[in-house]
């Protein structure tokens, strides 16, 4: 397994590989999945988190189900900068996922996420009780969606340098 940044992923992914979002907390792991054009991120069931044994075959499942390229991982990065003890769970997810998958990752800055996903929701004029439900899953779609955007931009950024 690797640790990629977006652009080494841009350079390396074949096409038509999906590409799942995740945001992982303490009780779900939220989970979006693209289509294989890599053009829309949506929402998946969340994962309930069990051990890391139970979640990584659950992840892995999905990944070879969906025709998952990459992982992109919400990074919990403190509004300062700093990276505290969330980050460095996370960090450590990817490091044991490592020993399961060659599926590459990507760490995505994902401050901000949860808080966005949340503002959409409730202009869907989603209910408390159903956000509450989905907002893992909303805030996966956010981080992948960005990623999205972001390969997007730098597939248009390279074609137009050939």
């Amino acid at each position: 397994m690797t640790i990629l940044t977006i652009e080494e992923l841009a350079a390396r992914l074949p096409p038509y590989q999906a590409i799942a979002g995740l945001d992982l907390g303490t009780k779900t792991i939220g989970l979006s999945v693209s289509d294989l054009g890599r053009r829309f991120a949506t929402p998946r069931e969340v994962i309930r988190r069990v051990k890391f044994g139970v979640d990584a075959q659950a992840l892995l499942a999905i990944a070879e189900k969906e025709k998952v390229g990459a992982f992109v991982i919400g990074l919990p990065v403190n509004m300062d900068g700093t990276e505290g003890p969330r980050c460095q769970a996370t960090r450590a997810f990817v490091r044991n996922m490592g020993e399961r998958t060659d599926i590459p990752f990507v760490l995505w800055d994902e401050r901000l996420s949860t808080v966005a996903a949340e503002r959409v929701l409730i202009e869907m004029d989603v209910s408390r009780r159903k956000r509450a439900e989905r907002i893992d899953s909303a805030a996966a779609s956010f981080i992948l969606q960005g990623a999205l955007d972001r390969l997007a931009s730098l597939g248009r950024a390279n074609s137009s340098a050939d």
